[in-house]
């Protein structure tokens, strides 16, 4: 007989710790094995029957995720965030390494897509190009803050162009001021020569995708925004319908609603009141929230968005809701011609 396990792994740095459960749930093993690949391998080779490993998201999870999947029937990475009960008992790896391993066993997780080898290193350029931004912008913050603390107005781009350079850091009269904000413009300039390398090497990667061509002729989109949708997106199957899109991509309206039904004549009925917004959900992929409303500001100037766009104002409805509707509108089409594999036509947007 085959036998079913399930294996709840809580890894740390240095150490990891790991609970087996029978297909009862009956606990059956407890092993504390060091963090390295060889010890790893070492054991999963070693234990008998099916086994089906689960471990929590976090630093280490793809290497971790990479490694084991040839070696077993299944393996789960989860993201404990979604699997808080507000339990207040003793915490301890080995607890923690049961219950993963208990909520595989039952099939309450809620597993955390690793995508293939493609996708992966198209992700590690995307955080590397989006890091490299974030960075840009803090220091540029950072060097406007050392003039605005001293009253000196530095509204434009001036300020970081190295032909002004000179002029601008003769306005500090302080000499420690002045070498921070060198050391600032200077930073700035590494980073930028940096980003701009990131930016080539991303699109590089994500051209040789076969779905490239496809999603580069949607409106709104250029080899960045495209890029980082391969990058993040993976595959459009793992959503069934725009409507688990919408979330990933932080456009879902969060509704809340209670007491739907009363009781009318001795007889069940919905209560026709109308559902609570409560904005939009925050667990998303903020670059992709930032690729469709930049899509969708492009896209005010192409047909047929432009109508689209046109059609919600005179109804009413204020411009930045008008451009969220056209957000939700351009991550629909998207992942449909993206879906069936289907070339954008403008006569089936609805």
């Amino acid at each position: 007989m085959n036998q079913l396990k399930y294996v709840g792994m809580d890894v740390h740095k240095a150490t990891t710790v790991i609970v087996i459960l029978n297909a009862l749930g009956h606990f059956q093993k407890q092993v504390i094995i060091k963090t390295k690949a060889d010890s790893i391998r070492e054991f999963i080779k070693s234990e008998s029957g099916t086994l089906h490993v689960i471990f929590e998201e976090g630093t280490q999870s793809t290497w971790l995720y990479e490694l084991i999947k040839p070696l077993v029937a299944e393996v789960a990475v989860c993201d404990v965030r979604k699997h808080k009960t507000g339990h207040k008992g003793n915490h301890a790896d080995a607890i923690d390494a049961e219950q993963l391993a208990n909520l595989l066993r039952l099939g309450s997780v809620k597993s955390v897509y690793k995508g293939d080898t493609q996708q992966r290193q198209l992700k590690e350029l995307a955080r590397a190009y989006e890091n490299l931004v974030s960075d840009s912008t803090r220091a540029s913050n950072r060097l406007k803050a050392i003039y605005r603390a001293r009253g000196i107005d530095c509204d434009g781009q001036d300020i970081y162009k190295p032909s002004q350079r000179e002029r601008w850091l003769g306005k500090l009269t302080e000499p420690a001021a002045r070498f921070r904000a060198q050391g600032l413009l200077t930073e700035l300039e590494t980073i930028k020569k940096l980003r701009k390398e990131a930016r080539v090497e991303l699109i590089k990667q994500s051209k040789k995708h076969p779905d490239y061509k496809l999603l580069i002729k949607t409106p709104g989109f250029g080899p960045l925004r495209v890029a980082q949708l391969l990058a993040w997106v993976g595959t459009p199957h793992r959503f069934r319908t725009k409507r688990q899109f919408w979330p990933y991509c932080g456009l879902a309206v969060i509704t809340h609603s209670t007491a739907q039904y009363k009781i009318v004549n001795e007889r069940i009925e919905k209560q026709r009141k109308a559902t609570a917004t409560r904005g939009l959900n925050r667990n998303h992929c903020p670059t992709l929230k930032q690729v469709f409303k930049g899509a969708a500001t492009r896209a005010l100037s192409c047909e047929p968005f432009k109508a689209f766009y046109q059609e919600r104002i005179e109804k009413g409805i204020r411009p930045e809701m008008a451009r969220l509707s056209l957000a939700r509108k351009l991550a629909a089409t998207v992942l449909a011609i993206w879906q069936r594999q289907e070339v954008f036509d403008p006569t089936k947007v609805a």
